[in-house]
């Protein structure tokens, strides 16, 4: 008894009996906690909302359009994930070079257009930013609950924002009831080293997105369309691509040969879902190149399949 008592008396005199407030400097400091910044109308029906993400170490950037009917505290509202591609440098690119706003303007769906970076794959680097937890954390936990989104969700996107909605949709089930890929990079295992050689072109190591292949083949393989097709049965899909050669929409451009090797990836993936038992809707149009006037003709066609 009297070495208990001798104990809590020496807690007393050191300052650390229990209830004694730590002091500020000793605090273990505050997670970071993803909030918005700004919200400003940015013409007609457009939101253009600022976050503080942690996942991506800055604020990033995501536009939404409300629908028609739509009013602030509503809810129950479906929404509409509109994915840009890479290379672009602009998170609203659907905006601004794809008509989203015209195509979608009688849309009974609260369609969210997130930036995704120039070269971001929609994918938690190795080694960098966190696009996966911003896109399907951050932004969906922040901006569902603003705009009274229910639990009916759609996602769609162009090249490599094809790529992320099919990749979404397999990796977070029960998220989505459909996805859409216009032009999308559906197999990046098709050609390793090719796919590799392209991202760095474009200034971006290949091994910090995903690691080393084929030492981390693991994670390729988990961030790849085609290998995850199978845990998209169930869901409305929609997948299209041109054949690379000129087209309607072209105005006598020359080939294309990028759009020729996306389709081969598209064949894959249309391949592995039948393997898999999963239907999926396919438009290869045949004649067209990598270019907006295809992916915004592929998602009025993909409508009807993205809101049921």
């Amino acid at each position: 008894m009297r070495r208990i008592l001798g104990v809590f008396a020496l807690l007393l005199v050191t300052g650390c009996a229990a209830g004694e407030a730590i002091p500020a400097s000793e605090k273990a400091p505050e997670k970071p906690v993803a909030k918005v910044v700004g919200r400003e109308a940015a013409g007609g029906r457009v939101d253009e909302i600022t976050i503080w993400s942690p996942a991506l170490g800055r604020e990033g950037s995501v536009w939404v359009l409300r629908p028609e009917g739509w009013t602030e505290g509503s809810t129950g509202w479906p929404a509409l994930y509109l994915l840009h591609g890479c290379c672009v440098g602009r998170g609203d690119a659907w905006l601004i070079s794809g008509e989203a706003d015209r195509i979608t303007a009688k849309a009974k769906a609260v369609v969210i257009v997130p930036e995704a970076g120039t070269m971001g794959w929609y994918a938690d680097w190795v080694k960098g930013p966190a696009w996966e937890t911003f896109h399907m954390t951050e932004v969906r936990d922040l901006l569902e609950p603003l705009y009274g989104i229910g639990d009916r969700r759609a996602v769609a996107g162009l090249s490599m924002g094809g790529h992320g909605a099919m990749g979404y949709a397999a990796r977070h089930p029960g998220v989505f009831q459909a996805a859409a890929s216009f032009s999308g990079v559906l197999d990046i295992r098709s050609d390793p080293p090719a796919f590799s050689d392209f991202l760095r072109g474009e200034g971006v190591e290949p091994d910090e997105i995903w690691g080393p292949y084929p030492g981390r083949e693991a994670n390729w393989k988990a961030h790849n369309p085609t290998d995850l097709v199978a845990g998209l049965k169930g869901l409305r899909l929609y997948i299209s691509s041109g054949n690379g050669e000129p087209g309607p929409l072209d105005l006598g451009r020359p080939r294309d040969a990028g759009e020729a090797a996306i389709l081969v990836e598209n064949r894959n993936f249309a391949a592995a879902a039948e393997k898999a038992g999963v239907e999926v809707t396919t438009d290869f149009y045949g004649d067209g190149t990598h270019r907006w006037p295809y992916w915004s003709r592929a998602l009025e066609r993909a409508l009807p399949v993205l809101l049921g």
